[in-house]
């Protein structure tokens, strides 16, 4: 359900926090605990896709007092004014990131910033269908190849998303997902092309469930997802796991961050907030939920060991060379990326 801020609202009440996050991303005991410690209440709307958000945003939509972007997205926001500072005299538990995840291209010095969790994006898959078939699970050939799509046509989905399903084509095609060469882009467009008639949809929001119930045998998604997928597969005592795993030629890294929208009206409280969730076992908590990968060095005494382990959500230092995080685009490169996606839509 959607809850439309804008500034026609009447005023807003002291105690409650307005905060637009990705679907499933904190857990409502997290929300509970915080909202007993602040005495307060907290109210979310939701996206699935950062063009989404930012869309939303453009159109006006305000009264946010925080929003969860990923790097490229805090990078246009940024841009285009819409952020306030971080006082980080108010968050003394923000020394618990990890450097690696601190002074990102998208946000040097995180004037505007603070990491909140990461993921990646890579293939899920149904692994008794996939051994089956005689398929390979870890490359993007998966869900570009025909010679592989064949034999799963009409059960793979791929993000609704132009950013994400551009990047994995130029990722297997052996550039950078950053490459704003339009020759180049012209390839992964027609890539996409020769594949999309293989493929059951663009789905951003409800591949977690296809893929559980097992209408869906692979797909493109993040790995948090897919970490969920299994969990709900397990559950439901279905004859078959989801597997999923970060394909040879490389992926995204999408490191999301907490952001001060400027039309918010409680940046104290919005502090409040950012520093509880810095706090390790907070953090922790939205790992262990959703297998999220952490950017919170406190968080990990505190995160299952199984997940801990999973090379998947935490890559080693070989994978992490293979990973790039995304930048935001010039306005002229967004337009040129634009007519590309439209193209792919309508053909």
């Amino acid at each position: 359900m959607w809850l439309v801020l804008f500034p026609t609202l009447p005023v807003l009440a002291a105690d409650t926090l307005y905060l637009y996050n990705w679907n499933n991303y904190i857990s409502d005991e997290t929300i509970a605990r915080f909202e007993a410690q602040c005495a307060c209440k907290v109210v979310q709307d939701y996206y699935s896709d950062n063009e989404e958000m930012l869309a939303k945003i453009a159109a006006g939509a305000s009264g946010y007092d925080l929003i969860v972007p990923t790097g490229n997205a805090v990078e246009s926001l940024i841009r285009s004014r819409q952020l306030r500072p971080i006082d980080k005299a108010r968050l003394p538990h923000l020394k618990n990131i990890k450097p690696a995840f601190l002074n990102t291209p998208f946000d040097p010095g995180n004037r505007y910033s603070v990491p909140y969790a990461y993921t990646l994006t890579l293939i899920g898959y149904n692994t008794a269908k996939v051994k089956e078939l005689g398929l390979p699970s870890d490359t993007w050939a998966l869900i570009f190849e025909p010679r592989y799509l064949r034999k799963i046509k009409g059960r793979v989905t791929v993000l609704d998303s132009q950013r994400e399903l551009m990047a994995a084509a130029m990722k297997y095609l052996g550039h950078s997902i950053n490459d704003t060469d339009e020759a180049k882009w012209k390839q992964a467009r027609d890539l996409i092309l020769r594949a999309k008639p293989y493929w059951a949809a663009f789905n951003a929001s409800s591949y977690i469930k296809e893929l559980t119930v097992g209408n869906i045998w692979v797909a493109h998604g993040y790995s948090n997802d897919m970490f969920q997928a299994d969990q709900d597969a397990r559950r439901a005592g279905r004859p078959f796991a989801i597997g999923y795993g970060i394909p040879e030629e490389g992926a995204v890294l999408a490191l999301d961050s907490m952001v001060l929208h400027k039309t918010g009206r409680h940046p104290a409280l919005a502090h409040r907030f950012m520093d509880f969730m810095l706090a390790g076992e907070n953090s922790a908590e939205l790992t262990n939920l959703i297998g999220s990968g952490n950017p919170n060095r406190a968080a990990m005494d505190h995160i299952r060991p199984e997940i801990a382990d999973n090379r998947a959500v935490f890559p080693d230092a070989a994978t992490l060379r293979r990973l790039e995080m995304m930048r935001d685009l010039d306005r002229r490169s967004r337009r040129v990326l634009n007519r590309i996606w439209t193209e792919i839509k309508l053909r």
